[in-house]
């Protein structure tokens, strides 16, 4: 593992997998802890996509913690506005590769209803299961234990995307997304949010996000919205492998 600081990140990088997916699990651990510690349960926001798979396969594995998944709340950092069996819901990612492994309780996991109403339905409803599970006030942003977030090949992160309006979304807690007709449109955490949370942590793999990690690190571009990612109580946390790391501290 090679670790740096730079341009107010903190960077872990690794040539084994099985090692940075034995410090993912350590942090997630140690942050649980202090979640449980600091107001008696842990709460974090989960990525979809198919980079943290092999992360949530791995705490399936999480040995005599079954105390600590009773405590711990699970929410969505994105969903696809689609139903929850459908291939490319999040939701149903979790369920399988996670949820439906480990002893936490059912009113432990907060997904993000899609199978009525509109996407700003969708979007609004989430707001305020969120509002009233962490009971913040008009004005106010919840403050996760921990966020893990992904990076795409055009620096999105969540599904707040370059040039999108959701960027500048300063007020409401969720937003929702509208994409063009290839993609599914979305419902997101916002920035306040993501930047209100405890810790934050990027998890990415694979040569193909190489060049935006580059532009993302060492770079901090601000067109690209993982850049604006900035948590108010620290430094964001980026862990990736070899590949994804090749362009950084040549």
């Amino acid at each position: 593992m090679i670790s740096n600081s730079k341009s107010g990140k903190t960077v872990s990088i690794f040539d084994d997998e099985n090692q940075m997916l034995k410090f993912l699990v350590e942090k997630w651990e140690d942050i649980a802890h202090k979640g449980i510690e600091r107001r008696g349960f842990f709460t974090v926001g989960l990525s979809g996509g198919k980079t943290p798979i092999v992360f949530y396969r791995k705490l399936d594995e999480w040995e005599n913690k079954s105390s600590f998944w009773k405590k711990t709340h699970v929410f969505l950092v994105d969903e696809r506005f689609v139903p929850y069996d459908n291939e490319d819901s999040n939701y149903r990612m979790l369920r399988e590769t996670l949820l439906e492994k480990i002893p936490i309780p059912k009113e432990n996991i907060h997904p993000i209803t899609t199978e009525k109403g509109s996407l700003e339905d969708s979007a609004k409803e989430y707001e305020e299961a969120l509002k009233s599970f962490f009971k913040v006030s008009k004005g106010q942003f919840p403050n996760f234990d921990l966020i893990l977030l992904g990076i795409g090949e055009d620096g999105h992160t969540a599904s707040l995307f370059p040039g999108g309006k959701a960027l500048s979304e300063h007020h409401r807690l969720t937003a929702a997304v509208v994409l063009d007709e290839k993609r599914h449109d979305r419902i997101t955490l916002t920035l306040p949010v993501i930047n209100h949370a405890e810790h934050v942590i990027f998890f990415v793999t694979g040569a193909n996000k190489a060049p935006v990690l580059r532009n993302i690190i060492a770079g901090d571009n601000p067109s690209l919205p993982a850049s604006l990612v900035q948590p108010e109580s620290g430094k964001p946390l980026f862990v990736i492998d070899r590949e994804a790391g090749s362009q950084l501290y040549a």
